[in-house]
């Protein structure tokens, strides 16, 4: 496989570091997803003594977000998150290539608690929220080839002091889940995946390695966003026999 990630932010750089992919960033390379015209000057390379071109990529990783989650702007929201995601499914199509994107376990903010892939998500009251869910349900209704993956991370070595102890979740530190992505990108997964490793608050995954101190989650944030894990496990196992 050729792989790109898009972004080089905490999960982008993590997942490039441990694979060995290609980044394209936004900072270093000028990449706007919000600017469908100028994909082809990332992905296509021209052999003009040719006449020819010819695709860099046949996979690529979308890690771009605003990820700003209780941000009360639509437009921001809304262009980078599900227009620029559309304007992306669109491209991976016109050259058959396999679009991975990285969705959030927020789409289960207000579904039932161990939500599976088949149970139907309705996401945090926020426009980060909603606009990830209509991403998702663009890549599925319009994608013909992609892995979607919901998650959720933290840096690792964890840099802060306090850690919330009243939200349950999957997520795990930035190695562990880039690792799993990783996994279902080589063995060419496909679908809707819940990636993450045992329900816990974060408070409890911090608190022995990094000594923090428990506080309550903001009013806003929710309290579960627990994800059935199933689908992942019997993918993993399967692979291995």
């Amino acid at each position: 496989m050729n792989v790109v990630v898009l972004g080089d932010g905490l999960l982008g750089s993590e997942l490039v570091k441990q694979s060995g992919w290609d980044c394209i960033s936004r900072k270093k390379d000028n990449f706007d997803l919000t600017q469908p015209d100028t994909f082809d000057k990332h992905f296509i390379q021209d052999f003009p003594e040719f006449g020819a071109q010819m695709l860099k990529y046949n996979t690529i990783i979308n890690c771009i977000a605003n990820t700003n989650t209780y941000l009360d702007d639509k437009q921001s929201h809304w262009d980078v998150n599900y227009k620029g995601v559309a304007d992306l499914v669109d491209y991976c199509n016109r050259y058959n290539i396999k679009l991975i994107h990285i969705s959030t376990d927020h789409v289960y903010a207000n579904s039932k608690p161990n939500a599976s892939e088949e149970d139907v998500p309705v996401p945090l009251s926020t426009w980060y929220g909603h606009t990830k869910l209509l991403a998702d349900g663009y890549i599925e209704l319009k994608a013909k080839n992609y892995l979607i993956i919901r998650e959720s991370h933290k840096p690792y070595p964890f840099p802060y002091k306090q850690a919330w102890i009243n939200q349950l979740t999957n997520g795990d530190y930035v190695n562990i889940i880039s690792d799993l992505i990783i996994k279902l990108v080589e063995t060419k997964a496909t679908g809707i995946f819940n990636v993450g490793t045992d329900i816990k608050t974060w408070f409890g995954l911090t608190k022995d390695e990094f000594k923090t101190e428990a506080v309550e989650k903001p009013i806003s944030a929710p309290s579960n966003v627990t994800m059935n894990l199933n689908k992942l496990s019997q993918w993993l196992i399967k692979q291995k026999k």
